[in-house]
């Protein structure tokens, strides 16, 4: 799974639990996109969480 470059957000992993209380694995996944942004006066393909990318953290190519 890809991890954010910019915060290290990545999966998140707990227990699904019913009504009677059985648990089963379950896994998050956060919202990371591949996307050109800037660094250096160039261009960089990177993983970006969309949260980095809605507050202005990294600037897109």
């Amino acid at each position: 799974m890809a991890k954010c470059a910019v915060c290290d957000k990545s999966v998140h992993f707990g227990n699904n639990v019913s009504h009677s209380n059985r648990k089963s694995s379950k896994m998050w996944k956060s919202n990371v996109k591949s996307v050109k942004v800037k660094v250096n006066g160039g261009a960089k393909k990177m993983y970006v969480c969309t949260s980095c990318l809605k507050s202005g953290k990294v600037e897109r190519a």
